[in-house]
C-alpha cells in the first residue's frame, strides 16, 4: 500500500495512510491438500508413486510438491514434464488444478536414480506452494517415509 505526502500549514510534512474502502479487504482462500501414495527402493532406483487432491473450500489453480531424499541422486534425473530438480536430493513437481471437491486427483509416477547401492532411503513428501491458501490440515499433504532397499511399497 503506498502512503501519500502532505504538509501542513506550516510546511511540514507527514505521511497520511491510504483510505481503504470497509469490505475491501480480501481473504486468503482455504484449502486441505493432501498427497499419498507409495515409494519403493531397488537397488538404484527409487519409486514414487503420488496422488495430490484438494478437499476445498476453495479451488486451487495449482500446488508444487516438494520430493526430498536423504540419498543424493545420480546426476541429472529423467522427470515428468510437470517436475525439476531442484537440487542434488529434490524434485519439484506442480501438480495442475485441484478443484474443491476432490474430484480431480492428480497422479504422478517418477523413477528416480541415486548415487550408489543405498540400504534405505528416507523420503519427505510436502507441499511447497499452494497459491496462497491457507491449510488448516498440512499433516495430510506431509510425509516422511523410510524405505529400505527391498523393492517393497512403503505407504504413506
Amino acid at each position: 500500500m503506498a502512503s501519500t505526502l502532505a504538509l501542513g500549514a506550516v510546511g511540514t510534512a507527514a505521511a497520511v495512510p491510504p483510505t481503504v474502502a470497509p469490505g475491501a479487504r480480501s481473504i486468503a482462500p482455504e484449502a486441505d491438500v493432501s498427497h499419498h501414495g507409495h515409494v519403493s527402493l531397488w537397488g538404484t532406483g527409487l519409486g514414487v508413486w503420488l496422488t495430490s487432491q484438494n478437499s476445498g473450500p476453495s479451488d486451487l489453480t495449482g500446488a508444487t510438491v516438494r520430493l526430498r531424499v536423504s540419498v543424493p541422486l545420480s546426476g541429472r534425473q529423467v522427470l515428468p514434464a510437470q517436475c525439476l530438480q531442484a537440487d542434488a536430493q529434490t524434485v519439484l513437481c506442480r501438480t495442475g488444478p485441484l478443484p474443491a471437491d476432490g474430484s480431480r486427483q492428480r497422479q504422478l509416477a517418477l523413477e528416480l536414480q541415486l548415487q550408489g547401492r543405498p540400504a534405505e532411503v528416507v523420503v519427505r513428501i510436502d507441499t511447497v506452494w499452494n497459491g496462497g491458501a491457507t491449510d488448516r490440515n498440512a499433516k495430510n499433504s506431509e510425509h516422511e517415509v523410510l524405505a529400505p532397499a527391498t523393492g517393497d511399497e512403503y505407504v504413506f
